[in-house]
């Protein structure tokens, strides 16, 4: 293998590319379920991360040198230490499946530490910021990185392969890199929902889902109205980020029975915690507000009384005990990728 002769500024800079790949590739998978480059991403994301571990021999190089000079480590060594968890919890998911440590799962440790990783490196840069210099982008720097890049997708594909003939549960994963659970099974579907939102718990006797459209009055239509008008079935799968999917079999009204079609602005869909998602005017007739699933009212920890199903689309776009919909003159693409609060 060519690698440099020596540790080098190179060898940072590169690091610090894979670091940043890394961390936009997994927040780009959080948004590819049902795309074809939902495999592409997930595996360019472990591949990244594998190449942070083919550098690591030279890196350690660099730290111990760098260990015996007189100033602070701190921040280096914090952000040596997070980078290791971090790639470790997202080798554990890839291959060992959706395990838990502490009730925590192993995939929440993985985004965690990406988080803190991504904080910490913006802040050792400042610290340590270098200039770029003509030699960065030589040929010889190219060379060095098609050599990287090369050993990191041998590493994945090595992975893949013991993953494989080993019988791990990482051989079922789905493309988003998600495990099956409760499929057909809606009682043992995992009970999620955005970290700042709890269970809502809401009465069925005083529920109203609110419905706006331009121009028009709010009308308001009660559990059971919905339940008369729930005359579609869906299959659609549920690909949570949490690392988990399921198949069900939901019923309820499709949006655009509520709201038409619009030929503009968005259609937003509110849940009764205050998490609200923006979706673009055409997807109304792909949209389902679901009432019940596998047969049986929805419960309170899946979105009762009225969950939205997104079709193609995370979990996180799938609002659970929707309370408002309506049609407002903002894009759909105004509000951020993913969620705020």
């Amino acid at each position: 293998m060519v690698v440099p002769s020596r540790p080098s500024r190179q060898t940072n800079l590169a690091l610090l590319l894979l670091l940043a790949g890394a961390f936009a590739t997994g927040w780009l998978a959080f948004g590819v379920e049902g795309s074809p480059q939902s495999r592409t991403v997930s595996e360019v994301h472990g591949i990244l991360g594998l190449g942070i571990l083919v550098l690591a021999p030279w890196k350690s190089v660099i730290v111990r040198r760098g260990l015996r000079r007189r100033r602070r480590h701190t921040v280096a060594v914090a952000l040596a230490v997070v980078v290791t968890v971090s790639l470790a919890a997202g080798v554990v998911h890839a291959t060992l499946g959706p395990l838990e440590v502490g009730g925590v799962r192993v995939l929440a440790v993985h985004v965690a530490s990406a988080v803190a990783v991504a904080l910490l490196v913006l802040l050792h840069v400042a610290r340590r910021a270098q200039r770029p210099r003509q030699t960065d982008m030589s040929r010889r720097t190219a060379l060095r990185a098609i050599v990287v890049g090369g050993a990191a997708a041998l590493a994945y594909g090595a992975a893949e392969s013991v993953t494989s003939v080993a019988g791990l549960p990482g051989r079922h994963r789905r493309a988003t890199g998600s495990y099956e659970v409760g499929s057909g099974v809606p009682s043992t579907m995992p009970v999620t929902q955005w970290f700042t939102d709890d269970v809502a718990r809401i009465d069925l006797d005083t529920y109203a889902l609110r419905v706006s459209r331009p121009g028009e009055p709010t009308t308001a239509l009660s559990h059971g109205e919905l339940l008369a008008m729930s005359g579609t079935t869906q299959v659609a799968v549920l690909d949570c980020t949490g690392g988990w999917w399921a198949e069900q079999t939901w019923r309820g009204l499709r949006l655009d029975t509520l709201l038409g079609t619009p030929d503009r602005g968005s259609v937003v869909v509110r849940s009764a915690t205050g998490y609200t998602r923006r979706f673009p005017p055409e997807d109304t007739s792909v949209l389902l507000l679901a009432t019940q699933v596998g047969g049986a009212l929805l419960s309170s920890g899946h979105g009762a009384p009225v969950r939205l199903v997104a079709p193609g689309r995370r979990g996180f776009w799938w609002v659970k005990w929707v309370d408002h919909v309506s049609v407002e003159p903002q894009p759909w693409w105004s509000e951020p990728p993913f969620p705020l609060q």
